[in-house]
């Protein structure tokens, strides 16, 4: 059995950005985002990361209220603090200050110990002519694999 339970990706981040570094934080979730995950109920296609008060935030990331949750549920769109270390903070706000570049979530998976961890990247966006570049090289790929197969 793989290490990780759950596992969903942000696939929209593999088309619109390039990117360039990956890390692995940890996520602070409340009670009912975690159950409202392990359901499926997440969306973080437009989510991306921010700096506030010398911490990582993730906002952006949608994560549907529990059904089972009583009064005391989530708030679906809350901002949600990322564990780092601080000499990680620090590497990756110099390099957002470079022109172009952002952190985006592109992962979150969750596993055996049942803890989530948000895979973010230093991103570069793409432009046009790179995104067809991308849907071209993923065609050739496809019809080698289809010629191959036979």
């Amino acid at each position: 059995m793989s290490e990780n339970l759950f596992t969903y990706k942000n696939k929209k981040a593999f088309y619109r950005y390039e990117l360039v570094e990956k890390l692995t934080a940890g996520i602070v979730l409340l009670g009912t985002e975690i159950k409202s995950i392990r359901e499926g109920k997440i969306n973080f296609t437009d989510a991306y990361c921010v700096f506030r008060g010398g911490e990582m935030w993730a906002t952006g990331i949608h994560i549907a209220e529990y059904s089972l949750g009583t009064c005391n549920n989530h708030e679906p769109t809350r901002d949600r603090k990322l564990l780092l270390t601080a000499r990680e903070l620090r590497k990756w706000q110099k390099k957002v200050t470079e022109k172009g570049f952002t952190i985006i979530p592109y992962q979150l998976t969750i596993n055996k110990k049942g803890l989530a961890k948000l895979d973010i990247a230093l991103a570069k966006g793409k432009k046009f002519y790179d995104k067809r570049d991308d849907i071209k090289d993923r065609d050739n790929k496809r019809d080698l694999d289809r010629l191959n197969k036979y």
